[in-house]
């Protein structure tokens, strides 16, 4: 699912005369990935007018010298550098080569010039970075590959960072998800241009659909950041995905990497941007969302498989990640998927969705106190803390959240 921003100011700056809004420039990296590179280069560059998908003229660009090497070691050589930005009322920047370095100073004073002037920026995959280092998205929504957002909300705190989107518009800025969703966004620009038909025509020469409808929630993986593959920590991290149905904490973590709590704490955000016992409560919940959509076990049995040590503290860090009750997401996840085979619409999809989570929060208030009161805390409460003392909670990704799965709303800046 997609997070259309409402009517802002910035989405109304008035594009310089020197600039039309039909010529996309596409800026190229060198060590950047080529299936990200080639979608901007396929949708805006190929003339497709006998197909009903009105044309653009596609200005490729270098960010840096050349020759740019890209997947496979090829070498490519682009026939424009940052000066033919001027002339682009879109500029697109695919993918970045690495999260961790800086891009040329050069090509983020051209991509600020470029947005001063009324183009509108986008950033595919990781290419949001290199909008981040430019200044862009502060105080702004945005997403990226699921993989790389805490990495992306760490580094850049002024971003509401959002991983659970396809993509994000928010007017004048637009960011997407990992790899082949920079094709839902690429839709969604020529969609908001030239309208349902020309978008749609384009879609059927890409053999996509024209709209995908959930966000990445559903590709959300166990994995950390490529990075970490060769690190001591691999094995550590591995251990605790294999053992989450046990209640063990931080602490057992790093006695295992044989480290201590403040040096295991401290090596495991530098590879992962990411707090130890923030990333655990994560896979927890990505792990109870598994059997919550595979199983038949109540909410209490999959509190207890995910290693949380009370129903409560399930639902809490679950509501706080995905917006719902356990209870609510399972009842929406299988009116999406109704056993019958026939489709249920939106509005039934919601009530089903309503009423679970009703009968989850039937549960008085007062009691749900004293639960979460009785709850041990320490170290060995890990697993149901909320967070941890002075740090913020497991969701810093976004200030609002709504109340069904699917149903997205624009962060409070």
């Amino acid at each position: 699912m997609s997070q259309d921003s409402t009517a802002v100011p910035e989405a109304a700056r008035k594009l310089s005369g020197r600039r039309r809004r039909e010529i996309v420039a596409v800026l190229l990296f060198s060590g950047g990935p080529i299936f990200e590179s080639s979608i901007p280069l396929s949708v805006f560059g190929i003339d497709r007018q006998d197909a009903g998908v009105p044309r653009y003229r596609l200005l490729v660009c270098a960010g840096e010298d050349g020759p740019l090497r890209t997947t496979g070691g090829l070498e490519l050589t682009a026939p424009y550098g940052l000066e033919a930005m001027s002339r682009a009322g879109t500029v697109v920047v695919p993918a970045w080569r690495s999260i961790t370095s800086p891009p040329p100073p050069e090509a983020l004073e051209a991509l600020r010039r470029a947005h001063e002037e009324g183009a509108r920026i986008v950033g595919l995959c990781t290419g949001a970075f290199v909008l981040a280092a430019a200044g862009l998205l502060d105080g702004r929504p945005a997403t990226t590959h699921w993989m790389y957002a805490p990495t992306l909300a760490k580094r850049y705190p002024s971003v509401h960072v959002d991983p659970r989107e396809l993509f994000v518009d928010d007017g004048d800025v637009l960011t997407s998800a990992g790899t082949a969703a920079g094709i839902d966004l690429c839709l969604h620009i020529v969609r908001t241009d030239h309208g349902t038909e020309a978008a749609g025509a384009l879609a059927r020469r890409l053999v996509v659909p024209p709209r995908r409808s959930g966000g990445q929630e559903r590709y959300l993986d166990r994995s950390l950041p490529e990075e970490i593959g060769a690190d001591p920590l691999a094995e550590v991290v591995a251990w605790a995905l294999e053992h989450l149905h046990e209640q063990f904490d931080v602490e057992t973590l790093a006695a295992r990497a044989y480290m201590s709590r403040r040096t295991f704490d401290r090596r495991f955000r530098s590879l992962t941007g990411s707090a130890p016992l923030q990333w655990l409560i994560t896979q927890r919940v990505l792990q109870a969302q598994r059997l919550l959509e595979t199983s038949d076990y109540s909410v209490d049995e999959v509190a207890g498989r995910c290693g949380f040590r009370s129903p409560v503290a399930l639902r809490g860090h679950f509501r706080r990640q995905l917006g719902s009750s356990p209870a609510a997401y399972r009842a929406a996840y299988r009116a999406r998927r109704p056993s019958s085979g026939e489709v249920q619409s939106a509005s039934a999809q919601v009530q089903v969705a309503q009423i679970a989570a009703q009968a989850a929060d039937a549960v008085p208030h007062q009691a749900r106190r004293t639960a979460a009161a009785s709850m041990p805390s320490g170290p060995a409460a890990t697993s149901s803390a909320a967070h941890e003392p002075g740090k913020p909670h497991s969701d810093v990704y976004t200030h609002g959240r709504p109340a069904l799965p699917g149903q997205r709303e624009r962060p409070v800046g």
